[in-house]
């Protein structure tokens, strides 16, 4: 597994995402899709999922916060954060999102895409009060239902080659491409070799053919 920071950042990460998204909705009162989608859209996402230690670890939630909304040209007035007693649904979700993210290694706008906010919204209960291990379970289970097709696949069709096609290009055998995209055989344990040959073709990084969530 292929994590997509030093775990030495992460608890840090999830508190600071856990705070900007509580603050953003709770006390500037932006509404929680909105608030999420600007976060994923920014540079600032950008940097925290790569694990810039200035971003996950030298600033606060409420930092996050201002440098998001200055980021998408969002008034942000200075308001003091109130987080209550019991931590809020919010709060929650950014937390385990932020370890989702570390965990996966896909961006926050891949896994939004895939599965909007107001989706891991309703996954507060039962799931704030289960391991963080089975909410990436759930998490996993939902990615796969929307997006059933490999990333193979998706690049293969997007480059506009058949299987045939594909094989003949880049030396792989037919068979051998089919059982990828079927998920009868794991790209990720592919030879190098045969990744480069494929990647090649489809001009894109070995890394693009990779699964990040377990099939």
């Amino acid at each position: 597994m292929i994590y997509a920071y030093d775990k030495l950042y992460l608890s840090v990460a999830q508190k600071n995402l856990a705070c900007m998204l509580d603050y953003m909705v709770n006390n500037l009162k932006y509404p929680l899709e909105t608030a999420w989608q600007w976060f994923c859209m920014s540079n600032t996402a950008s940097r925290f999922e790569r694990g810039d230690c200035s971003i996950v670890a030298g600033r606060s939630g409420v930092e996050i916060a201002y440098e998001v909304l200055r980021e998408t040209g969002k008034p942000h007035p200075k308001q003091t954060p109130s987080y209550s007693y019991n931590r809020s649904p919010e709060y929650w979700i950014g937390w385990a999102l932020a370890y989702y993210q570390w965990s996966t290694s896909l961006s926050f706008a891949e896994i939004n895409q895939a599965i909007p906010v107001t989706e891991v919204r309703m996954l507060y209960t039962p799931y704030h009060e289960m391991d963080i291990r089975q909410f990436v379970d759930k998490m996993n289970e939902l990615y796969r239902e929307a997006k059933p097709e490999t990333n193979l696949k998706e690049l293969r069709t997007f480059a506009n080659l058949s299987q045939s096609e594909l094989a003949q290009q880049s030396g792989v055998s037919v068979r051998t491409i089919q059982q990828y995209e079927q998920r009868r055989k794991g790209i990720n344990k592919a030879q190098t070799e045969t990744l480069l040959k494929i990647a090649r073709v489809l001009v894109c990084k070995v890394e693009d053919l990779v699964e990040k969530v377990p099939m």
